[in-house]
């Protein structure tokens, strides 16, 4: 089976309402009955990160995000499904239980 990469996409640093968390509780549960689950994780906001450039001998740390973006990645799932129609319809069913838009990348192989 082929992994997937679901980012959760959001343009605020506001954390899910606690529907919206049982709606993604739900979809985790159902994710792992179904054989789909990998990992998964919520991230901190933007500006708690940092970026490090060890390309040219000693590492640059740089504090903030790499990007500066209307829209940053809040979360994550790593999915395994057969194909790309069942990881497009799991992202789709993710996008709706977080209310959140999402980006599906196959990891390479």
């Amino acid at each position: 089976m082929a992994q997937y990469l679901i980012s959760v996409l959001h343009d605020t640093t506001d954390l899910a309402t606690a529907e919206e968390m049982a709606a993604i509780d739900a979809f985790n549960t159902q994710l792992q009955a179904d054989g789909h689950w990998v990992f998964a994780g919520g991230l901190a906001a933007p500006g708690t990160a940092t970026v490090v450039d060890g390309r040219h001998g000693e590492p640059v740390f740089t504090d903030g995000p790499y990007v500066e973006s209307k829209e940053h990645v809040i979360g994550f799932w790593i999915i395994e499904a057969p194909h790309l129609d069942l990881a497009l319809r799991l992202a789709a069913l993710g996008s709706r239980h977080c209310n959140r838009r999402v980006e599906l990348r196959p990891f390479l192989g």
